[in-house]
């Protein structure tokens, strides 16, 4: 019996064993920032200890890291008189044994805890600025509430969720090593192609323009959705409020955060054809088109959003390719131009 509960955790530390360390910008980030002697660092199972504590915080949480024993480096550092001491009765190896024993599961069990509670924190952190997000968002998009209170809800479901993406990407991520250009390089190479970074430079563009398109604020809408039927789903799922009245709701958003993320795309590629137009009014400006198209172009390519946004533009060029073949050929010239900079 006792082999048989070892063994989920025997799979465990092979999985943590197995991890790609080398390819996660998170593993050098914690490495750079344990305070280990440089002694200890060169070992091989301190590395793998305090890889097993990265896994265990990024990856699965339910792993148990025990404590690292140091009866071997004790060991190294005696002298060699040492050795021509009495040895300890049998009694003593076994009380201090038991000590040991004790001091390590607890160590261990606070190690665990400590991880836990800071996710727990997190979560719930987001969660509450998710949700103040969607409420916002909401009366913004509302067509019966004023004005002026419409517009306000309008930038605060900007920054909200600017706030939050901000908070995540340096939850994963942490701070760049160095502040400097060379550290801060590596640290956005890392980050720039993430689903936050992306939303964080979206809800910057809108939030601090004078232009209200109340279109955009769909896909933060979609996102905090998405983002509050998790968590209620994972943490309130025996509440009788919830079963009663949110079950359902949360289960078809998590069902179809599919037809969410294609929803979020059409609406983003639709701002992007707006704020042409809106070069040619009065409230045209130049520079915040340009750089929202460079975002597009950037959720074209990006892992976390290039297959929503390719299954898009590709609808819309069986749509709109045809009719320029026939009634704008002339246009070719620049649509080519344009298509050579969308795939540089």
């Amino acid at each position: 019996m006792g082999e048989e509960r070892e063994d989920p955790q025997k799979l465990k530390r092979i999985a943590a064993a197995a991890y790609d360390y080398d390819n996660d910008p998170r593993w050098s980030d914690y490495w750079s920032n344990v305070l280990v002697p440089p002694h200890l660092a060169s070992r091989s199972d301190v590395q793998d200890h305090f890889k097993r504590k990265f896994y265990q915080r990024y990856i699965d949480p339910d792993l148990v890291v025990e404590s690292m024993s140091t009866g071997s480096s004790s060991q190294s550092a005696r002298p060699a008189s040492s050795s021509t001491e009495t040895p300890p009765s049998n009694d003593q190896p076994r009380s201090r044994g038991t000590g040991s024993t004790a001091r390590t599961s607890g160590t261990s069990a606070n190690a665990g805890s400590g991880p836990t509670s800071l996710r727990w924190d997190r979560q719930t952190i987001q969660f509450s600025v998710n949700a103040w997000v969607f409420i916002v968002a909401v009366l913004a998009i509302f067509p019966l509430v004023p004005k002026g209170l419409s517009h306000r809800a309008y930038r605060l479901s900007f920054m909200g969720t600017a706030c939050s993406s901000l908070y995540s990407v340096y939850s994963l991520y942490g701070k760049p090593r160095a502040w400097n250009l060379q550290a801060l390089q590596v640290y956005f190479q890392s980050i720039i192609a993430t689903k936050d970074f992306i939303y964080f430079i979206y809800c910057l563009t809108f939030g601090t323009s004078h232009l209200c398109l109340k279109f955009a604020s769909i896909p933060i809408l979609c996102r905090a959705l998405e983002n509050v039927a998790k968590f209620l789903r994972r943490n309130f799922n025996r509440s009788s409020l919830y079963r009663k009245y949110l079950e359902e709701p949360c289960v078809w958003v998590e069902s179809n955060t599919t037809t969410l993320s294609i929803l979020s795309s059409q609406a983003e590629i639709g701002v992007g054809f707006l704020l042409i137009i809106s070069v040619f009014s009065w409230h045209r400006n130049v520079i915040q088109t340009f750089m929202y198209w460079q975002l597009l172009k950037l959720m074209y390519h990006a892992p976390v959003t290039a297959s929503y946004h390719q299954s898009v533009w590709t609808k819309i060029g069986r749509s709109v390719n045809p009719l320029i073949q026939r009634y704008a050929p002339f246009l070719n010239s620049p649509l080519s131009a344009a298509q050579r900079w969308w795939f540089r």
